[in-house]
């Protein structure tokens, strides 16, 4: 099982008037600007790896290149 596979982390959605800090997407290693939604990723086991996700990053992240997160 994978860090970031569906079961093994809790995710949640932030609305565009939540998102108030730019953090850096780990599956396009671009920023995502204050005022855009994006999802959070936090794994069950380490809550220290909280990682913030553009959406489609997210669900499409099983299909990227072996390697990328």
């Amino acid at each position: 099982m994978g860090l970031w596979d569906d079961d093994a982390v809790d995710t949640r959605f932030v609305q565009p008037y939540q998102a108030s800090k730019t953090y850096v997407c780990p599956g396009c290693n671009r920023d995502i600007p204050p005022g855009t939604g994006h999802m959070v990723a936090v794994p069950k086991d380490a809550v220290d790896l909280r990682r913030h996700w553009h959406r489609g990053c997210w669900i499409n992240r099983h299909r990227r290149r072996p390697g990328r997160a």
